[in-house]
């Protein structure tokens, strides 16, 4: 059951509400992106190893953090935060919750209760608005409270209020309006701007949702890297979301003995049909996509094959 105190959060959240914080924090935008000719430095992508789950941490080239996701509910956020430290991340400016699944926020409690007191704290929080009844959840909505960080719930169109104005962060998911309650569906998808560079991650969105995007965002769908939706599970990554989003390389983050098959042979035999350079959480460890506007280099923890079809063979 959800007491009363938070029957008021979870409204707030719903209603787009900010919670206590900074006034002068800054809010979100629906104005058109500025224009990213030309850019200076370098956008990390951090795909963190976090097994069957998901975190991904993007660093601007002014050192602005975003962290979208925060791994398994098991490892509370331990692995998630050292990974973090070791790359002497001590702030955490915009943190996203793509939905309310456990293995998509198991880390989020810790990661602001760290950040908070031990480090420069946790600048805003993002939703989809989309509640959910687990413990996990609760003990999001306890920190955030806890700590007075900003919560916003997006929608589609909305940017990221980003202090970079080099990078763009566009919300292209969940829509505007009633959307039901699926968790999945729901999931904040984000497009990533920076140069002549574009970054595609959808959390768990699966066809229904993907189709959808391409009927009403296929001018901001088109991707050089994408992060597989889903884990790589055949409810994603369908022809015609790979179709607009024409991708260069996929990274899926996931267990190597996941109980769910992930990925799923028929998305690698999709990647293998399209030529889309495939990195593994699983097999790859951490994968890190340096982008300097006009190029990208990828490194990993481990050194494997990238072939999707090779990939399929990892799988049994």
């Amino acid at each position: 059951m959800i007491d009363g105190r938070r029957l008021l959060l979870v409204v707030a959240v719903a209603a787009m509400l900010v919670l206590a914080g900074c006034a002068t924090a800054p809010e979100l935008s629906d104005e058109p992106s500025p224009s990213t000719s030309t850019v200076d430095g370098e956008l990390e992508l951090h795909h963190l190893d976090v097994g069957q789950a998901d975190a991904t941490l993007l660093v601007t080239p002014e050192n602005e953090t975003i962290l979208i996701d925060t791994g398994d509910w098991r490892s509370d956020g331990s692995a998630v935060i050292d990974s973090l430290e070791s790359r002497d991340i001590d702030r955490i400016d915009h943190l996203v919750a793509t939905h309310a699944h456990a293995d998509h926020i198991g880390g989020h409690a810790a990661v602001i209760n760290h950040f908070e007191e031990h480090g420069g704290g946790v600048g805003a929080a993002y939703d989809s608005g989309v509640t959910h009844t687990s413990q996990t959840y609760e003990n999001y909505l306890d920190a955030v409270e806890n700590h007075d960080v900003r919560l916003f719930e997006v929608v589609a169109g909305d940017r990221l209020p980003l202090e970079d104005e080099q990078v763009n962060a566009t919300v292209l998911n969940p829509p505007d309006g009633d959307s039901g309650t699926d968790l999945h569906e729901n999931s904040i998808v984000l497009s990533i701007e920076f140069g002549a560079f574009s970054y595609l991650t959808t959390g768990d969105a699966e066809a229904g949702t993907e189709q959808r995007l391409v009927e009403e965002w296929s001018d901001r769908l088109e991707s050089d890297i994408y992060q597989a939706g889903h884990h790589g599970s055949s409810t994603s990554s369908t022809d015609p979301k790979l179709d607009a989003s024409t991708p260069e390389i996929a990274v899926i983050s996931s267990a190597q003995a996941s109980q769910y098959d992930h990925p799923s042979a028929e998305v690698l035999e999709s990647f293998d049909d399209r030529g889309i350079e495939t990195y593994w959480t699983a097999v790859h460890g951490d994968v890190v996509v340096t982008i300097d506007g006009d190029s990208s280099s990828v490194t990993t923890e481990h050194e494997a094959p990238t072939d999707p079809g090779e990939l399929i063979e990892l799988k049994e």
